[in-house]
């Protein structure tokens, strides 16, 4: 399962909405549907997707940076 990085705990932040499960071809690109609603005054800053393993381990897929690029 892929799935976007989380806000810690306690942290202020708005909604993200995700598909619960994309499939994919394997050897073809995929799009990694997400939505995120932000809070009144919030920025987005940076945008990481993680791959979840059965055991639960998380591997980093993409990462988006507004100041650093993709």
């Amino acid at each position: 399962a892929l799935v976007p990085a989380w806000v810690p705990t306690g942290c202020r932040s708005g909604v993200v909405e995700v598909e619960r499960s994309v499939t994919v071809v394997l050897g073809q690109d995929v799009v990694l549907p997400c939505r995120y609603r932000t809070q009144e005054q919030e920025q987005v800053v940076q945008v990481t997707w993680l791959k979840r393993g059965p055991a639960g381990q998380s591997a980093e897929v993409a990462v988006l940076n507004r100041q650093h690029g993709e």
